[in-house]
């Protein structure tokens, strides 16, 4: 009984000498905050802009979606891009390798290199994209990337969704971004309804 009763204090002290507290009460604080910054750091993009577009993608980063500005470049001085090729321009930056300062920052992508927006079909609604990738074929996160970035640009059709299909003869789908998807991308898919035939 006695080496009982001594155990109590010693165990007390051993918990404090490591720097922890005892108690008795169960405590949640939460996940472990990330080191990442998810701010980039580096040179302005104002004074990189000569000859190129200023547009804004999704990125992934701590498991979310983080908006990054990015440059296009034009050959042409032709500003002026439809639906698709504005859509086809965020698809690069969206594959492309990020930066430096964006991996540093802890900026990934995991839209991958190689697939292309075309025109929609002739059944296909207004504002239809159709990637050379079926939709449900890309992960979680490469799809909100692409959703968010498309229904903040002028990939969008009206209302600011995005009306999305592949290469086969499927329906295209309405997908929206929402801040579910923002921020649990992994987890939450965009919301999105099939568009029938007229």
């Amino acid at each position: 009984m006695r080496t009982a009763l001594l155990a109590v204090p010693l165990l007390a002290v051993a918990l404090a000498g490591c720097g922890i507290r005892p108690t008795e009460v169960p405590t949640e604080f939460g996940p472990a905050p990330s080191r990442l910054s998810c701010t980039a750091s580096g040179p302005g993009l104002a004074t990189q802009s000569s000859g190129g577009i200023l547009v804004q993608v999704f990125m992934l980063c701590s498991s979310q979606l983080v908006r990054v500005d990015r440059i296009v470049r034009v050959t042409d001085g032709n500003t002026e891009m439809d639906r698709v090729q504005a859509a086809q321009a965020l698809l690069d930056q969206l594959a492309a390798e990020p930066t430096d300062a964006e991996r540093q920052a802890g900026y990934t992508t995991d839209v991958q290199d190689g697939m292309t927006v075309g025109e929609p079909r002739p059944e296909d609604p207004d504002g239809a994209l159709r990637l050379s990738t079926e939709p449900a074929a890309l992960t979680s996160y490469a799809l909100a990337q692409l959703i968010c970035t498309f229904s903040a640009s002028a990939a969008a059709s009206d209302g600011g969704a995005v009306i999305l299909g592949g290469p086969g003869t499927d329906p295209v789908r309405r997908y929206e971004c929402t801040p579910e998807v923002l921020s649990r991308p992994g987890t939450q898919s965009p919301p999105s309804t099939e568009i029938g035939r007229p």
